[in-house]
């Protein structure tokens, strides 16, 4: 979630080379919160709320330049910790000349941590977010259209909330190769485009919030939707479809981030439903959705959970209640141990705290929530799955902690599916 900033210690793509399943056993004498790994024809798929934004542009490039950064190396451990085979990002600036990505990896990802082997990724795949971007028009309805980085003012004037142009961005590091001349993105699709869309009004008159000047030009991800195509082998392609929605909180009484979130989270639901998905054109002009019978992943930070916080009360039911989604309930020990331990709002939270997947403000709120999903298709075999939340007598929990967080306020979530054509 963003703003404010957590309390933690380009214009090109860059592409180089129902029920809940139970977590994997880790091998003896290992952390609980450690997954052992995955079977011979299974793919680990996961995401991970990094928290690596900085305040300003180029800064993140430049802390990785050098192995010194606390808070990098604890993100790069509990990835070699986990060791997913494909990795979502969020919360990674992004950088023109990729620099970023391939610090993290030469750095931090490669570099072996307490213990933890090194983990190499040879295929990574990074391309620029709206968030930062200068829309050049009134958003946050002050009656200014501010086009001048670095205050509020002009984050949130700006396509996706950001101080500059790719805060808040996103990477993939992938084991399998990213089929580049198949991917697609979707950042300049316009908000306004989606049919039925819940573009918000204004309380007591319901005249609409956006100017037709605003919504001329608005795009609906606040970040950018991709679909990445992974070959797990053989050229049996899994679609990775990546994204992370603005948080539905930090607007006004129109409740403009509310709506935003809600219809980003459905652009998925429709990009898979063959018959809802007519409308979607891509960053190329390339028009309409996944076929049927096509295996994916949905996976990010969608910013919504299902019963507590803030967002619109149906935003991500829509995915886990898809019937082409199968959301296998990831879970972890620590979620359920924090909300106990933290009180607050997660006192009275309807939501299972062993789905949490985000540790955020307590009092007044919102409280731990379940934000982070891996979501494959019924397409898929799932077999095991997990988020990465050590209890507080886990050696580990050193990895996550409480506020200032180590690492990130997010946790990473992680699925294993049954490659495509490899049986059940």
């Amino acid at each position: 979630m963003h703003p404010p900033s957590r309390p933690v210690a380009s214009t090109s793509t860059l592409v180089l080379a129902s029920s809940a399943l139970p977590a994997v056993p880790a091998s003896a004498g290992a952390s609980p919160s450690v997954p052992g790994p995955p079977g011979p024809h299974e793919v680990r798929f996961a995401t991970f709320n990094a928290a690596l934004e900085r305040p300003e542009r180029g800064m993140l490039a430049e802390e990785l330049a050098a192995p010194g950064s606390e808070q990098a190396r604890n993100v790069a451990e509990i990835i070699q910790r986990v060791r997913p085979d494909v990795l979502l990002v969020n919360e990674f600036d992004h950088d023109e000349e990729g620099a970023g990505p391939r610090l993290f990896q030469d750095n931090y990802l490669s570099v072996g941590h307490n213990g933890a082997e090194a983990v190499e990724y040879p295929y990574v795949y990074t391309a620029p977010v709206n968030t930062g971007v200068a829309s050049g028009v009134d958003l946050n309805g002050d009656g200014e259209a501010v086009t001048e980085p670095g205050g509020p003012a002009y984050a949130e004037d700006a396509f996706g909330y950001g101080l500059f142009p790719g805060q808040y961005g996103m990477v993939v590091y992938s084991m399998y190769p990213i089929v580049t001349g198949l991917v697609r993105t979707f950042r300049t699709f316009r908000w306004a485009d989606m049919p039925g869309a819940l573009l918000p009004t204004l309380p007591g008159t319901g005249e609409p919030h956006y100017s037709p000047e605003a919504l001329e030009v608005l795009r609906l991800s606040s970040k950018s939707h991709w679909d990445l195509p992974v070959d797990t082998g053989g050229g049996r392609l899994v679609h990775l479809l990546a994204s992370h929605p603005t948080p539905p909180a930090f607007d006004g009484p129109e409740r403009r981030n509310v709506a935003r979130n809600h219809d980003e989270i459905r652009f998925w639901a429709d990009y898979v439903t063959p018959g809802a998905d007519s409308y979607v054109y891509d960053d190329r002009g390339r028009r309409g959705g996944l076929p049927a019978g096509v295996p994916f992943v949905i996976a990010g930070d969608l910013n919504a959970d299902p019963d507590d916080g803030d967002a619109h009360p149906r935003a991500v039911a829509r995915l886990l209640e898809h019937p082409r989604v199968n959301d296998v309930r990831p879970s972890s020990q620590g979620g359920r141990g924090a909300a106990r331990r933290q009180g607050g709002a997660n006192d009275g939270h309807a939501g299972d705290p062993d789905l949490d997947s985000a540790d955020f403000t307590d009092e007044p709120g919102p409280g731990n929530l379940r934000v982070d999903y891996v979501l494959p298709s019924r397409t898929l075999t799932a077999r095991s799955c997990g988020v990465f939340w050590p209890t507080v007598d886990d050696p580990l929990f050193r990895l996550t902690g409480d506020r200032p967080f180590p690492s990130s306020d997010h946790r990473l979530v992680w699925v294993d599916v049954v490659r495509p054509g490899a049986g059940s």
